[in-house]
């Protein structure tokens, strides 16, 4: 006795015309298309208009005469450009003042990044009593502003008797920028799954072996905002090179600015070409590393 299996009847096609004729609208890949947002295009356009016409009149003021920045419009382009402003700049105490804040940035930089990638990691993988504490008591810092702290901060500076060294700048810089990027560290390292860690000690992999191989490769969006955030506060720093250094030799670049500052008038395109050049190498900093900032800047916040 033979069986025969009942072959399923092929399904029905779906019509693409319906019944007036009119030709069925498929779902366009993508999604929905919306309305345009108007109002956020009008604000787009207000933001950038803010932040692009000063950058403007900083390049273009410090191609200009000081004549020329006197009597001609500041938003016209210069009519006779002129590299002036550049080598004056140049061939001053410039590049010493570029160098300094070059090397306390980078030291600010490793000493941040150096410390908070394993403290973050303990943070991340304890759930101690005692390692949350000192987490809370390490993030009160975002509570105390720089300012409130400058007398203790000289204080101990010059019982170190580091007055008046770069060493003196990077240190406090170092530890102000401290709990932001340790929070930004701890928040990341979390959202790391935690079966990961788990391979790797059926792996064999102690703590250090992790976080060398498996925290330090996942981490790079954190470590990346960290260095990004840490880079421009110790760029930026005034109230530290100016409270805790005096000589020519330890200036930074916000304090030699004031370089182009007589007692009877201040050479306005030549400050504003130092102040150029002294934006130009943060500004590829942030070209280099804005692909991660806003990852490493948002770890954590689903939890």
């Amino acid at each position: 006795m033979t069986t025969t299996q009942a072959t399923p009847a092929p399904l029905a096609p779906v019509p693409d015309m319906l019944q007036d004729g009119r030709r069925r609208r498929r779902p366009r890949a993508g999604g929905h298309r919306g309305r345009p947002n108007v109002l956020a295009g009008v604000l787009a356009t207000i933001w950038l208009a803010l932040v692009a016409v000063p950058l403007y009149f900083l390049v273009a003021a410090s191609f200009r005469t000081r004549s020329d920045y006197l009597s001609d419009n500041p938003l016209a382009p210069p009519p006779s450009p002129t590299l002036e402003n550049y080598e004056t700049v140049l061939t001053g105490d410039f590049p010493t003042y570029l160098l300094n804040t070059v090397i306390v940035t980078v030291v600010t930089v490793a000493i941040v990044v150096g410390l908070t990638v394993p403290a973050g990691y303990a943070v991340a993988r304890n759930a101690g009593r005692g390692v949350q504490r000192g987490f809370s008591l390490m993030l009160v810092g975002l509570a105390i502003p720089a300012q409130a702290a400058i007398i203790p901060v000289y204080l101990m500076i010059t019982q170190l008797h580091l007055y008046d060294t770069l060493l003196a700048v990077i240190l406090p810089t170092a530890a102000f920028a401290m709990p932001v990027a340790l929070l930004v560290m701890t928040n990341s390292l979390r959202d790391i799954p935690r079966e990961l860690y788990e391979a790797q000690t059926l792996d064999g992999a102690g703590p250090f072996a992790a976080l060398r191989h498996l925290v330090l490769p996942l981490a790079k969006p954190a470590i990346t905002t960290v260095a990004v955030f840490t880079s421009l506060t110790a760029w930026n720093g005034f109230l530290f090179p100016l409270v805790l250094t005096q000589s020519v030799g330890t200036r930074v670049l916000t304090l030699g600015l004031w370089d182009y500052q007589g007692q009877f008038g201040t050479n306005v395109p030549a400050l504003l070409a130092a102040v150029t050049l002294s934006v130009v190498p943060i500004f590829v900093l942030y070209l280099v590393g804005r692909r991660y900032l806003l990852s490493g800047l948002t770890a954590g916040a689903g939890k």
